[in-house]
């Protein structure tokens, strides 16, 4: 079983053929030396405060088994 419309080979239609031009400008756009940026680089610059506590200094817990515990 032949197949046809293999990339890069002779069964290329010419809707689907890339030029040598628009090849070696993808290469040459896709290799673009930049600086190495280190992990230790990488951090927030961005001032940030704490979360407030979701449950505003109650034990929730507690409350729970109180409130549902029978007596």
């Amino acid at each position: 079983m032949a197949t046809t419309g293999t990339s890069g080979g002779a069964g290329t239609t010419p809707e689907t053929a890339v030029s040598h031009d628009e090849e070696h400008d993808l290469e040459h756009r896709v290799h673009v030396d930049l600086p190495r940026v280190r992990p230790e680089d990488m951090v927030t610059t961005q001032p940030v405060t704490p979360a407030q506590d979701p449950r505003g200094g109650r034990d929730t817990e507690t409350e729970f088994l109180l409130r549902n515990a029978g007596f």
